[in-house]
Formats: structure tokens, sequence, C-alpha cells
């Protein structure tokens, strides 16, 4: 058909239908008898080129996922078919800490990807955008949540008034299109989204920016298992746009990317004081002393958010309050003593001996009912308009500012069975003392029996850097990503394991692992991109005997 071109949204008969259909490549040969003719083209543009197609190859590879599959996180809801448009207003200029790393982008083309690090920013990326959109290019900017989305969106339009636009999944079909046609065609727009937008093909593109690149948000639970930041850091090499990533806390993805480093002036996030549980005396209860002394001290009118760590809980020893952990690998014991990371087994105290063990932490009814025998009707949990709120991370986004933060036994989840336990538990924190406003004796208050912890020195220290470096050194020793490749497989075929074993290699397959009705593999080595391409064939093989297959690569939990 003539006029047809690579992206084409296309319509081929099929099996009595007709189905849409991806142009991948056009040849003026003969064409293949096994192809399929196509009866018409849908909607007036392309939702892909051939730069962009290249990164969606890497994707479906790397990924290992269909091609197919892939293609379709391109396109809108509905038929594109908007005509481009060119704003012609003036674009605000705006001072901030990226102005001058935008202008050398616009000035001399795309240079590495940055990453910023902070605990605010907003203000820097919009002086990365201006000059971006004075260049006529357009911007993309990822956020991890619907409610970040709007407030973030909201921000921009302040600045840069109708030339913003909103794509989250809660927006309707009809909104999203036009959104994806907006900045798919108009030179000079800006849209803001959750991750599903790192797909989105974009004339012009000259900007993507990842807000708190290190959510697991940000990591796409279906297949293709995504994350946003490799996606836009792959497509940004290909189709030649700059990067910006921002955070308090930089993953170690990030940072072996080779990113430039842009650190905010002062500390990244509020003071901290660190409360230590083992100072404590047994059965204390799950706020301890210091924590209930720290609000009484605010006044009646201050407000404070206390903040339950959901993974899990922890256990100390009623004798002599030492923390149950695994003595052969520092995780986190279980309530019967077993270690989730290497198995083994401390049925007492490793330190004295003793066999009688205190819970530490709790739910978010537990804490309410603690701190409610002293500051009773003050307290609540998030949205129940008290001044004293008790709540989990997922009450961190919108959550507005308050004059105290307390976190509550964050140790399991710093001595979990992932090697990227500390990381994500740093990050975690350093997200919650930024809830704390703005002001002279506005702090955060953490309560733990890990205070020496190196996770405790970065948070005291305000600066994540030191903490990131020595990340980096110890997966280098280890293994782990980013050094080297993970890839997780879930399956509820039985007789998975030959051609797993065949397509794994040389690489390490641990399992299987139970997991109910399924079963789960792990393929670790230090670089699995040949794994990838022979597991594509395996895991189609799987599924073709008519079972269902889930394949995780890097993935973020194990």
């Amino acid at each position: 058909m003539p006029g047809i071109a690579i992206g084409d949204i296309v319509r081929v008969p099929l099996g009595g239908r007709k189905v849409r259909g991806y142009v991948t490549a056009v040849s003026d040969g003969t064409p293949d008898r096994a192809l399929r003719p196509i009866a018409a083209r849908s909607g007036s543009r392309g939702v892909f080129d051939a730069a962009m197609l290249r990164s969606l190859r890497w994707a479906a590879t790397h990924y290992v996922a269909p091609l197919s599959t892939v293609l379709t996180r391109c396109a809108p809801p509905n038929l594109p078919r908007r005509k481009p448009r060119i704003h012609d207003g003036a674009v605000a200029d705006v001072d901030g800490t990226l102005k001058s790393w935008s202008e050398r982008q616009v000035a001399g083309g795309r240079t590495r990807p940055a990453y910023l690090v902070t605990g605010n920013p907003l203000p820097a990326v919009m002086s990365a955008i201006a000059p971006i959109l004075r260049s006529g290019k357009n911007v993309i900017v990822t956020v991890p949540t619907v409610v970040e989305a709007h407030a973030v969106a909201d921000a921009l339009r302040r600045v840069f008034g109708e030339r913003v636009r909103l794509a989250t999944n809660e927006e309707s079909p009809a909104v999203r299109t036009t959104s994806w046609s907006q900045i798919s065609s108009d030179t000079g727009s800006v849209v803001v989204g959750t991750r599903e937008v790192a797909f989105w093909g974009i004339d012009g593109l000259g900007l993507a920016v990842v807000i708190d690149e290190g959510r697991r948000a940000y990591k796409s639970p279906q297949t293709p298992t995504f994350h946003v930041r490799d996606v836009l850091r792959k497509r940004s090499t290909i189709e030649r746009f700059s990067l910006l990533l921002t955070g308090p806390v930089p993953t170690a993805e990030a940072l072996s990317s080779g990113a430039e480093v842009i650190e905010a002036a002062g500390r990244v996030w509020p003071l901290v004081d660190v409360v230590d549980r083992s100072e404590e005396g047994g059965g204390s209860g799950a706020v301890g002393d210091r924590v209930r002394q720290a609000i009484t001290a605010l006044g009646d009118g201050a407000t404070v958010f206390v903040l339950v760590p959901r993974r899990g809980g922890s256990f100390r020893c009623s004798q002599c309050r030492e923390l149950r952990k695994c003595p052969e690998c520092d995780a986190m014991l279980e309530r019967s003593g077993s270690c989730a990371r290497c198995g083994r087994s401390f049925p007492g105290c490793v330190a004295c001996g003793g066999a009688r063990f205190e819970a530490l932490g709790g739910g978010v009814s537990r804490i309410v009912d603690d701190l409610a025998r002293i500051f009773s009707s003050h307290v609540g949990p998030v949205g129940s308009d008290r001044r004293i709120s008790v709540g989990t991370e997922r009450d961190l986004v919108g959550l507005p500012p308050v004059d105290l933060v307390v976190v509550i036994d964050p140790d399991a989840g710093i001595l979990a069975p992932n090697y990227r336990a500390d990381e994500d538990a740093l990050r975690l924190l350093a997200r919650a003392t930024l809830a704390a406003r703005p002001g002279r004796g506005r702090r955060a208050l953490v309560q733990t029996s890990l205070a020496d912890h190196r996770v405790f020195d970065a948070l005291r220290s305000g600066d994540p850097m030191d903490f990131m470096t020595e990340t980096l050194r110890r997966r280098e020793a280890s293994g782990f990503p980013p050094v080297g490749d993970l890839i997780a497989l879930e399956t509820d075929a039985t007789d998975a394991g030959p051609v797993l074993i065949e397509a794994a290699g040389e690489a390490s397959l641990l399992g299987p692992a139970k997991e109910g009705d399924r079963e789960r593999w792990l393929i670790q080595g230090r670089d699995l991109a040949a794994v990838r391409l022979r597991l594509r064939s395996a895991v189609q093989h799987v599924r073709d005997g008519g079972a269902r297959v889930r394949v995780d690569a890097d993935p973020v939990e194990l």
C-alpha cells in the first residue's frame, strides 16, 4: 500500500476479521507470500519511527517479552488524528540549579544523563525545562503516582501554562489520546504522566525527566516488566535526547550508568534524631518514651505524622534487649528464629540464650492505640483529621507538611533478605523526613534498635553519596545488579526445568521455589545478554504447552 511508513497503525485481515498491526519494516521488493495484505491504514500518523523502533526492539529483548506486546505500549487508547501545532507564546525564563545545564544541552546537543540529588526537585526541573521549550523541543516528565502527577502538572502549568498536558491511567481514553497527540505532534509542549508515558513516541523530544527515580512504582509488574529509568536511558542514547533523573537517594543502577551527579546545596533532607531502643527498658511498648516526650514538647497545635513501616515485624530479646537477627548473614530472624536469607535457625537469643522475645513496631492500629493512651483523641490514622496521624508508606503521597515526622522501628526493612534492602530503607526514611515542614525546630525522629547501622549514619548526615558509593562497592563484590544481571521467572508448568536449564547455559539457575501453584526460578550472571535471547524461545515453548509464565527482568523484589 503506497504511503505506508514505519510506525503506522494498520488493519490486517486475519481469521475472518481485521486486527490492528504496526509497520516495522517497508520494502520495495516482492512481498513475502507469508505476509498478510494491509486492508487499511488507521489514524493520520504513526506511533513510532525507525530510531524508536530500535529502542523497542531492545526493550523486547532485555525484558524477554514479545515485540508485539512492547509495540502496543507506544500507541494511545484511540487512533491519533491531531495535526502538528507550534506554540508561539513566550516561555518564562526560570532561574535555578539546572538552567545552565539545560542551556548546554540546547547549545551542544545531548550529553550524558544527569542526576540531581535533591528532596525538592521541582524548582530545578522547571529551570531545566524552560530552555528546552524555548528551543521548540518537547519534554516528558514521569512521576511515580497519579496523585503526584496531578500535583506536578499543576505546578508546571503555573509557569508554562497550556503547554502542559497530563497523562495517567485514571484519565479517560479520549483525554490520554489528546495528550499523546499533543506531545507527539506539537513543538514546545510538556506531558506529565506515570510510567506508561516512557514508551510514547514523540517527535522533537528534547528532554525526559524522571522524578524520584528510586521509587518502586516505576517498575511495571506486567509484561514487559520494564523500569522507566532504564527505558528512557536507552531511548535517550538511541533517539538523541537529554535525560534528567532526580531523587533524594539515587539507585545504584542510576549511578553505575555514568550519570553526571549534581548535588543540591546543603542537606538533602531535614535534620534527623535517631533514638536507640537498646537503651530503653523492656516492656516500653510500641512507642518509646523519647518519642512520646518529643510529641509532648511540641505543644497542642503542632502536627505529627507517625510512619509505620509495612515490611514485617522485628523482635528483641526480653532479657538483654538484643535485636533478633541472624549472626551468619545479618538478616532479620522470623518469630520462629529461622532466617529467610540463609535458611539457618536460631531458636534462642544469639547474645544471651534467652527464650523470650517482644515484638517491636506493629500495625497502624497498634501504634494508634499506644499513642492514644497519652494523647487520647488527638491521635488517629491518616484521613481522620487528627493532629497526630499514623500511616504507612502509601500515606506519604500527598501528605501535607507536618511539624514532626516519627518513624517507628524500620529495622525489619533494613535487614530484609533482599540484596537492596538497606538502600530501599534509606530511600524510604529520606522520603519520610521530607514531610517535615521547613523551619526552625522542625525535624524527624526515628526509633530503632540499629542506631549504629550505616543506614542511620547516612540519614544523620543528610547526604546519601558516601552510602551509595559503599553500596556500589558491595555490589561489585557480590555480583548483584547493577554489576551483574538477574532474571526471575514464575510459571505453573511443572516440567519447565529442562528447557530453562538449557536457556540459562553457564549462568547460575536457582530453583525452583514453590509459591502456591507456581514455581519460581532465578537466573544470575555477570552478563545475561545471550541468555535473554535463548530465554525468549524457551519461554514461548513453555507457553505453547499451555502454561503461564511471567518473566521479571531486573527484579526489584526477590
